[in-house]
């Protein structure tokens, strides 16, 4: 007798067969937003979308277990860092910070655009699984998307779509419509191409939202960190940093395995309204260290090419992320 086919075999497989609808322009998709919908001058500070418990605890770096402050970066943004005794007590947090955006988001336009990357991230995010979000999020009006993604099938270990799935996706009722995975079937610049296709189609029948400067603005972005600094799929020193004319581009030479990728460029990441770093762990407090502290080099790490159009970034760090700090009240 054949084994029995689990739920999430069976959506990977369906989902190889067919792509999901939002990348493939099903004509049952949503209609347009209006623009009274897609009004974006009503933004609010991060203070002001902050759940009120984490507001009063919003004070100097050199306060623990949650420390918080924003300093301007010149013109474009702002930056924030919150630092937490554990990844519990993170992963609560950003939860709770994910849902006041949803809620912002949702009532502002009619639909929430998010952006997730692969790695210790999806586990931060377990906490949206769980009461009172599961529950009271409107999970209908989230569209989901991928910073970057191997160019393997969906079921496969290396997966980003996988690894979303099984650990958030699941256990979350957004309409399978609306999470826009890659085409598998197709070589990496061919998969770079349809989604890049695929978001632009979505721009133009307005579920994401045009920047100023025409690169498509994501209302949040929840991302991670590798050790040696690459966010995305963008690695120190690498050409790809320094693409501007594409949304999507990829790689085939990845530093880190496997080798063929697609990802979103850089001016795409400084284009969203809200950009959530995750970072834990001592492996990462070197790399934050020389990002956040205040002696700049020359070879800036991805993660330091981070500066937003018009928009806010938030770091989310454990006391070991930040243990190599210089100069924490700086921030």
């Amino acid at each position: 007798m054949a084994a029995p086919v689990s739920s999430a075999a069976l959506s990977y497989a369906i989902l190889r067969r067919q792509p999901s609808p939002i990348c493939s322009f099903s004509a049952t998709f949503l209609l347009p937003l209006s623009s009274a919908t897609l009004d974006q001058s009503r933004r609010v500070s991060l203070s002001s979308v902050w759940p009120s418990q984490l507001r009063s605890r919003r004070r100097s770096l050199s306060s623990l277990p949650a420390m918080a402050s924003e300093k301007a970066l010149g013109s474009k943004g702002k930056q924030g860092l919150m630092v937490f005794d554990t990844e519990e007590e993170l992963s609560a947090s950003l939860a709770k910070y994910t849902a006041e955006l949803s809620e912002k988001f949702i009532r502002e336009r009619g639909a929430f655009t998010v952006v997730v990357s692969g790695g210790s991230l999806i586990k931060s995010l377990r906490k949206l699984t769980e009461s009172p979000y599961l529950e009271t999020i409107d999970w209908a009006k989230w569209h989901t998307f991928w910073v970057d993604e191997r160019v393997v099938p969906k079921d496969h270990e290396d997966s980003n779509y996988k690894l979303a799935f099984d650990g958030f996706l699941s256990k979350v009722p957004i309409p399978p419509d609306q999470v826009c995975a890659i085409n598998d079937a197709l070589s990496a610049p061919g998969a770079a191409e349809d989604y890049e296709t695929a978001l632009k189609h979505l721009v133009n029948i307005g579920v994401v939202v045009k920047s100023a400067s025409g690169y498509p603005r994501f209302d949040l972005m929840l991302l991670g960190m590798g050790p040696d600094g690459h966010i995305a799929s963008l690695f120190p020193n690498h050409p790809l940093l320094n693409v501007t004319d594409k949304w999507v581009t990829f790689i085939k030479d990845s530093p880190k395995p496997p080798p063929e990728r697609i990802t979103f460029t850089l001016p795409v990441i400084n284009s969203s309204s809200y950009v959530a770093m995750v970072v834990a762990g001592a492996g990462k407090a070197g790399v934050v260290g020389k990002a956040l502290g205040n002696e700049k080099t020359a070879d800036l790490l991805p993660v330091e090419m981070i500066s937003l159009e018009d928009g806010e970034l938030t770091w989310f760090a454990d006391n070991a992320a930040v243990s190599m700090l210089p100069d924490k009240p700086s921030l």
